[in-house]
């Protein structure tokens, strides 16, 4: 089984990119889900989290703050740097679980491992192709704005903790534009996923 890396900035629209590959019947494992998923009530991660950053981080029913952990961590460098030391080689176990599961329902040859911070991390070493969906970072923070409720200097914090545009491009197998509409979005996945059943068949 292939494993084809699919990554993206922030707001540049990867969630819908990985519904197109859905529909043609690709599996997909979802780092954010992970990165979810190992901090969950009960975990060691959230445990850790809690000691260090205090109970404040908390909700009322004991799930994590999300958004307050966000703006602490975007806010002092070093903060986040823990953060990744403690969650980054958990989250990775677990995808590479994931993606060797025999119970995932594999119609393809390939599946997908959709990361944000594909790049940044050592998840790329997991990964056969690099795919980037991409689009302009003038369209990335009206995006995430639009969609998270974040101002723009954190919206901009968050990009300048992620690889450049221009590097995350260069270091791409393939580039899905999705700065064009849906239809023109479609074809790109199409176009891409029929030279992947090619080159892995």
């Amino acid at each position: 089984m292939k494993i084809v890396g699919l990554t993206g900035g922030i707001g540049s629209g990867k969630s819908t990119v990985v519904r197109i590959f859905g529909d043609l019947g690709v599996h997909w494992v979802d780092a954010d889900d992970v990165a979810r998923e190992v901090v969950e009530p009960g975990t060691a991660g959230l445990a850790a989290i809690a000691e260090h950053f205090g109970r404040e981080i908390l909700q009322a029913d004991g799930a994590l703050d999300r958004a307050a952990l966000r703006q602490r961590v975007f806010e002092n460098p070093e903060e986040r740097h823990w953060l990744e030391r403690l969650l980054h080689p958990v989250i990775r176990e677990e995808l590479v679980r994931q993606l060797q599961s025999p119970d995932a329902p594999y119609s393809q040859p390939y599946v997908l491992l959709v990361s944000p911070l594909l790049l940044e991390t050592d998840q790329h070493e997991l990964v056969d192709r690099i795919v980037v969906v991409d689009v302009p970072e003038d369209i990335q923070i009206e995006r995430t704005m639009a969609r998270d409720d974040n101002s723009q200097a954190q919206v901009e914090r968050i990009m300048a903790a992620q690889m450049a545009r221009d590097e995350r491009r260069s270091r791409a197998d393939a580039v899905i534009d999705n700065n064009r509409p849906l239809q023109d979005v479609e074809r790109q996945v199409c176009e891409l996923h029929n030279r992947f059943l090619f080159e892995f068949r």
